[in-house]
């Protein structure tokens, strides 16, 4: 069927690629496959970090989003430098950073130790996934093989998510938690010598001056706001947040105004008016928050409360990972056809579905396994369809930016789920939480602070206090997954919204 669009995306199709274009794409899988791995790794590793490094709940929480933080906060810079001195480049020089970096991580002595460690591998990253999605938009010039590029290219993305419970849950059964981040060395290599040899150089010819303002501006505007909606998960609404996010806001509209400003602006604010950019770049953000939303309360769920093995836990996920690969591979042909502004809402509504099954059954494996399996359908889909559109509606001189754009709302989205629905979830564990008497200050501080900072002191104490503080922490932690699994579901309703407003284009019959 066709569609008419309000705002057309670039439709012009250049030559199809061979081969070559092909083992291109598998080499530039590595870092996707690299990053989604220890996002996931990370999170099921967390119960080891608890108990090796004795983290408070704070500095758990920025194990977790110090890497997305600093990525959010350079990605645009990054992605600008990419189009400018080479997008090839960028990505030889972050995944030998990462690499060597990832080493330093696996013997971490502190939690802040690895915190720091976790921000240089965002400095890192922000190299690495900009350049790779505007490699595939200058490599995949025809639209209907960029489509199938892309699908594989998210696709990765699950991939690396059902992959890295597994590998990671093997490491961490027969080795120490460092184990986990060693897995970038073996993956990295074979990119720093396939990709000089497969990957063709691109860069903007036209790139402008380096601004260094616009750069600092960018950074002081995406930290700010990160780190305040991490204040508001952690401590409730306070005065020192709603500063920071003032500052951040205040850093963002004069970056915006510069760009204008700006001849030639290091980010072309104008790709923002177009609807099926800023449809695109909201509905990755908002999809990005329910899927990293659910699998904080999922691996947790899975490991504390049912007892599973870091191993096991990870095969559960499996079947809603092999689900989101399917649904965006499945997509593509279906998207030759159906308008955008249909397909994703459709999409979407399971996985609308896969969180109403969290509110309103037990928590049994049974019930978990079926529910990401539905949100991962939703999913798949909606993240192929929208970075395919982010792609489409820049000109192909600018790819490192756009893609930086879409990658900055990854990772917002990443930071977004951690805070919000995780900070719901830890609200509500704290307010149920009624520990037993018996308990000494230290032990009782650590128990409120996070469910795995119960399973810590539970392990420390003896019987029956140490069952009677794990039950209590575990009633206390369900409390909240009713509430939280609406706001998902509701995220997830108001990310279709969007699309069924924003995302008509033309499509070819």
């Amino acid at each position: 069927m066709a569609t008419t669009a309000s705002i057309p995306v670039q439709e012009t199709d250049g030559p199809r690629v061979g081969a070559r274009g092909w083992w291109a794409l598998i080499v530039l899988m590595l870092p996707v496959l690299l990053v989604s791995v220890d996002n996931t790794v990370l999170s099921f590793a967390l119960p080891e970090i608890s108990l090796a490094l004795s983290p408070s709940g704070a500095e758990q929480l920025w194990i977790i989003d110090v890497y997305p933080l600093v990525l959010a906060g350079l990605l645009v810079t990054m992605g600008t430098l990419g189009d400018r001195f080479g997008r090839r480049r960028m990505l030889l020089i972050g995944a030998t950073g990462f690499a060597a970096v990832s080493a330093l991580a696996a013997f971490a002595p502190t939690a802040l130790t690895l915190i720091a460690a976790r921000a240089l591998l965002g400095f890192f990253g922000a190299m690495l996934m900009p350049s790779t999605l505007s490699l595939l938009r200058s490599i995949f010039t025809n639209r209907d093989q960029r489509r199938m590029a892309i699908a594989v290219w998210a696709s990765a993305f699950s991939a690396g998510s059902a992959l890295g419970p597994i590998v990671g849950g093997f490491l961490l059964e027969h080795f120490w938690w460092g184990s986990v981040f060693l897995i970038a060395v073996p993956v990295l290599i074979p990119l720093l010598i396939c990709a000089p040899l497969l990957v063709p150089e691109s860069r903007d010819p036209n790139p402008g001056r380096i601004d260094p303002i616009s750069i600092l501006l960018s950074m002081a505007a995406m930290i700010p706001v990160v780190y305040a909606i991490k204040s508001f998960a952690v401590d409730g609404p306070t005065w020192a947040g709603g500063a920071w996010a003032a500052l951040g806001i205040a850093m963002g509209a004069l970056f915006v105004r510069r760009q204008l400003r700006a001849d030639i602006p290091m980010l072309d604010m104008t790709l923002f008016r177009r609807g099926t950019f800023s449809g695109a770049i909201l509905v990755n953000l908002l999809s990005v928050v329910a899927l990293v939303g659910f699998l904080y309360y999922v691996s947790q769920h899975l490991q504390l409360v049912l007892g599973l093995t870091p191993m096991v836990a990870g095969f559960a996920l499996v079947p809603g990972m092999v689900a989101m690969i399917v649904s965006g591979l499945a997509i593509v042909p279906v998207s030759r056809r159906v308008s955008p502004h249909i397909l994703i809402p459709a999409a979407l509504m399971f996985s609308v579905l896969g969180y109403l099954l969290v509110a309103f059954t037990s928590g049994s494996i049974a019930a978990l396994v079926l529910s990401f399996v539905s949100l991962g359908i939703g999913i798949g889909a909606a993240e192929t369809i929208s970075n395919e559109l982010i792609l489409a509606s820049a000109p192909p001189e600018k790819a490192g930016a756009a893609s930086a754009v879409s990658e900055t709302a990854y990772e917002l989205g990443a930071v977004l789920g951690t805070a919000i629905l995780g900070g719901i979830i830890t609200a509500f564990y704290r307010g149920a939480l009624v520990l037993p008497e018996g308990l000494d200050a230290a032990a009782t501080e650590a128990a409120r602070e996070t469910l795995a900072g119960a399973y810590t002191v539970s392990h420390d104490l003896s019987e029956p206090l140490a069952t009677q503080v794990w039950d209590a922490a575990t009633a206390a932690f369900g409390s909240g997954v009713g509430v939280t699994s609406m706001i998902g579901a509701g995220l997830v309703v108001l990310a279709a919204v969007i699309a069924a407003t924003t995302l008509k284009t033309r499509t070819r019959s």
